[in-house]
């Protein structure tokens, strides 16, 4: 459960609440309770109730009359319609994740860099019996997840040496969480190209991640492989390398990077 918000002044603590209040009833997938909502933001059931009564009087959210669920309502909707459609990331490169996942069958996970971690924005199951992945709106750690790490190797130097100056919370007991080894696994990822983080969100669980540039050539997203260590082994195998890669060079002309150039230049894109 996350620490309570400490925000100061008052007003922007209550923006942030009620923009937190909002994302998930958006990303419940569902009709989500009052009760639900507090315990997710850590607060108290009575602040969650007068957020959802200002929402639901400006219809941002609906409450529904027979069950008091809250759900999405049409000025939400209107909002994502009015948003400008040329930079649909998730829609530009569903033609490249579906690529990759019926190529491997693996779970394909797309996500942007945010100042807290990498955002999964898009995801598409994978075909094995057994299925590990994560769902749009998941906030995945920088330092702790395949997604995260290619975000701190290919973005800005800034966002790098704040994550590195610590604290590097454990998710579990393989996670990195001495800044000095982090320094020198992103050093590691930048000559290589991709990042893989084994059992360090989760155990069990291995992800493979390279990164997207956009017409600026600037990194935009990292499109990764997620799925059990069996599948997606300590040390990948060169076939899979080699899938992510080429989807990831063929999503990265489709956002405008020059057509043939290599998306993995890591170490000049750093000077």
């Amino acid at each position: 459960m996350p620490a309570p918000r400490n925000l100061d002044p008052p007003g922007v603590r209550a923006a942030d609440t009620v923009l937190s209040v909002l994302e998930t009833v958006a990303w419940a997938g569902e009709p989500i309770g009052v009760t639900q909502i507090a315990q997710s933001l850590n607060a108290t059931k009575s602040a969650i109730f007068r957020h959802l009564q200002t929402l639901a009087d400006r219809v941002y959210v609906i409450q529904d009359a027979d069950t008091n669920r809250y759900r999405l309502g049409p000025r939400a909707f209107l909002l994502g319609y009015l948003a400008p459609r040329s930079w649909d990331l998730a829609q530009t490169l569903d033609g490249p994740m579906r690529e990759l996942r019926d190529a491997v069958g693996s779970a394909v996970v797309l996500s942007t860099p945010t100042p807290q971690g990498a955002l999964v924005v898009s995801t598409l199951p994978g075909t094995h019996p057994i299925e590990i992945g994560v769902r749009p709106g998941s906030e995945l750690a920088l330092h702790a997840s395949a997604q995260g790490k290619v975000l701190l190797a290919f973005g800005s130097k800034a966002a790098s040496d704040r994550v590195l100056r610590g604290p590097l919370a454990p998710l579990t007991d393989r996670t990195i969480t001495d800044p000095g080894s982090l320094a020198a696994e992103l050093a590691r990822i930048r000559e290589q190209g991709y990042a893989t983080a084994p059992e360090e969100t989760l155990l069990g669980c291995n992800a493979l991640a390279v990164p997207i540039y956009d017409h600026e050539d600037r990194l935009v997203a990292s499109i990764a492989l997620v799925g059990s260590i069996q599948h997606i082994t300590t040390v990948p195998g060169p076939p899979l390398i080699s899938a992510i890669r080429l989807v990831a060079e063929r999503a990265s002309r489709l956002l405008g990077q020059g057509l043939g150039t290599r998306v993995a230049a890591p170490a000049e894109r750093r000077r």
